[in-house]
């Protein structure tokens, strides 16, 4: 369908360009692959291929009309523009970032306070889970020390006890995974923290520098 749209709209331009002409003298140049120059008096696909200018009948240029695209080309260059644009989406964004920081905070002891308390609060977190961490360790090895009392007296070790241990096992396992994943949470905030202060310093710099 898209093909389709844009061949229409190819045809259409060459129509109304075609009754331009008549009107106008005008006539297209364009240049092949080895440089050699082309005049005529209607739309070629060399033309459309390589880019043409419109020539009136006094030899100017009046109007200059890029080649076709490659779907190749197309997507490399949409691609470009994607990109250009993320770019400036962040860079847009950082200004934001930046002008928030300096509003919210009046001076850098504001900013180290509010970065503590976030730490503290982070390293609060990490104690209540490893506390918990600790409680379900103790429940695991008071179930694992059932069931070595069973096997000591040579009997097989009850289904409800192997399921609850194997349960067990899974609890502590999550609980470990959540600490690991609050201490780097915990590490990573740490050096961002850094990073913000820096940056907040540079831009009181700019600041206090006297604007020439």
């Amino acid at each position: 369908m898209r093909k389709l749209v844009y061949a229409v709209a190819i045809s259409l331009a060459a129509v109304l360009t075609a009754h331009a002409q008549k009107a106008t003298g005008i006539r297209y140049h364009w240049r092949d692959a080895k440089g050699l120059s082309h005049y005529s008096d209607s739309l070629t696909s060399g033309a459309m291929k390589y880019g043409y200018d419109l020539v009136n009948d006094r030899g100017y240029v009046v109007r200059h009309v890029e080649r076709q695209l490659s779907p190749e080309e197309r997507a490399a260059a949409e691609k470009v523009a994607a990109e250009q644009a993320a770019q400036r989406r962040a860079e847009e964004a950082s200004r934001r970032a930046d002008l928030q920081m300096l509003n919210a905070y009046g001076d850098e002891a504001d900013l180290k306070q509010a970065q503590q308390e976030e730490l503290d609060s982070l390293d609060q977190q990490i104690n209540t889970t490893r506390l918990n961490l600790r409680s379900q360790e103790k429940t695991l090895a008071d179930l694992l020390g059932r069931a070595a009392d069973v096997e000591r007296t040579k009997e097989k070790v009850p289904k409800y006890l192997a399921d609850s241990i194997a349960d067990q096992r899974n609890v502590v396992a999550g609980q470990r995974a959540v600490l690991e994943r609050q201490q780097d949470h915990r590490d990573t905030a740490e050096k961002e923290a850094a990073q913000q202060l820096e940056r907040y310093r540079a831009l009181k710099k700019q600041q206090d520098e006297p604007q020439h």
